[in-house]
C-alpha cells in the first residue's frame, strides 16, 4: 500500500508542475480570447487527446478492470448502473471544474500569476474541513499545516486597508470550487474508469463553458488562432494529462493529503511568473508564499498517534 501511495503522491507532483506552469498560459491566453472561449476550447482538447487512449484504459484500472468482468457475467443491470455512475461522475467533476476553472481563469486576469497559484491553494484548508463532514480523518501535523496556510493566505492576499481585490475575490470562490471538484474525484474515481471519466468531466466542462463564451464573449476563429500556444499548452497538458493524473493519483490517498501535494503549483506558479513574465511579489505576499510553502512540508511529516503501528498522516 505505501507504494501505491507514494507512486500516487509522484503522480500528483507532476500535476502540480504542470498546472504551475498553467498559470502562465491561462494569463497569456487572456490577451487574445475571453476567459470562456479559452476553457471551452482547452477542455474540448483535453477530451480530443485522451481519446486514442481509451482502449488502454483498462490496463490504467485493472482493478476495475478485473471487477467489470465480473458485472459482465452478472448481466446488463450491473453495466447499467456502471453507466450511470460514470455519467453522474462527469457531470459532477465537470461541472465543478467548469465553475472553478472559469472563476480562475478571470481572477487571473486581475492578479498576477505567482498570487494567483497561492490563492487558488486555499483548497488546503477548504478539502479537510468538508472532507471531515464526509468522514475523512486527518493527523494534528496536517491541522497544523492547514493553520498554517491560513496565515500563509492572510499575509498574501489582504492589504493594509483589510480588503480583498476584485480578482482576489474571484480566485477564492474558485478555491472553494476546487474543493468541491477535489472531492467529487475522490468519491468517484475508484469506482469507474480514469481516462472515461476524464473525457466526460472535460466534455461537460468545455460544453458549459462554450455555451457561455457564446452568450457573454463573441468568439472567433482568429482569436483562438493567436492564442494557439498556451491554449495548446493548457488543452494537452494542463487538461489531458494533469487532470487525468490527477484522477489516477488520488486513489489510496486522503484527500487533505492530495490537495496539499498537489497545491504547490501555487510555488510554480509564482517562479513560473517570475522566470517567463518577469512578475514580482511584495516582501509580505513573499512571507506568506513561504508559510504556505512551510505548511505543504510540515503537511507530509509522519505522525503517530497513540495505539497506531504505523506512522502516516495519509490515514
Amino acid at each position: 500500500m505505501k507504494n501505491v501511495q507514494l507512486r500516487h503522491s509522484a503522480l500528483l507532483l507532476l500535476t502540480a508542475a504542470i498546472w504551475g506552469v498553467a498559470f502562465v498560459a491561462q494569463s497569456v491566453g487572456m490577451e487574445y480570447v475571453g476567459g470562456f472561449t479559452f476553457n471551452a476550447v482547452r477542455f474540448l482538447i483535453g477530451a480530443i487527446v485522451l481519446l486514442p487512449f481509451l482502449p488502454l484504459s483498462h490496463r490504467l484500472d485493472p482493478s476495475l478492470s478485473a471487477a467489470s468482468s465480473g458485472r459482465n457475467k452478472e448481466g446488463g443491470a450491473s453495466r447499467a448502473a456502471s453507466r450511470q455512475t460514470l455519467l453522474a461522475g462527469a457531470a459532477a467533476c465537470g461541472f465543478f471544474l467548469f465553475a472553478a476553472s472559469n472563476f480562475q481563469q478571470f481572477g487571473i486576469k486581475y492578479s498576477t500569476v505567482g498570487k494567483a497559484g497561492f490563492i487558488t491553494a486555499f483548497y488546503i484548508i477548504l478539502v479537510p474541513i468538508f472532507g471531515m463532514l464526509l468522514g475523512k480523518k486527518c493527523s494534528p501535523l496536517v491541522w497544523l499545516a492547514v493553520a498554517l496556510s491560513l496565515i500563509g493566505l492572510y499575509l498574501l492576499c489582504v492589504k493594509e486597508s483589510f480588503s480583498l481585490t476584485r480578482g482576489d475575490a474571484l480566485l477564492l470562490v474558485c478555491a472553494f470550487l476546487f474543493t468541491f471538484q477535489i472531492l467529487a474525484v475522490d468519491h468517484f474515481s475508484p469506482l469507474v474508469n480514469s481516462i472515461k471519466l476524464s473525457i466526460g468531466e472535460f466534455l461537460v466542462s468545455s460544453l458549459l463553458s462554450g455555451v457561455m463564451a457564446f452568450i457573454f464573449e463573441s468568439p472567433s476563429w482568429d482569436a483562438i488562432y493567436e492564442a494557439r500556444i498556451p491554449i495548446l499548452y493548457a488543452g494537452v497538458m494542463s487538461s489531458g494529462v494533469a487532470y487525468t493524473l490527477q484522477i489516477i493519483g488520488q486513489r489510496d490517498l486522503n484527500p487533505t493529503i492530495a490537495s496539499l501535494i498537489m497545491s504547490l503549483e501555487s510555488a510554480i506558479a509564482a517562479i513560473a511568473g517570475f522566470f517567463i513574465l518577469h512578475q514580482s511579489l511584495s516582501r509580505q505576499e513573499l512571507l506568506g508564499c513561504l508559510v504556505m510553502f512551510a505548511a505543504i512540508i510540515i503537511a507530509q511529516l509522519p505522525w503517530k498517534s497513540p495505539g497506531m503501528k504505523t506512522d502516516s498522516v495519509t490515514a
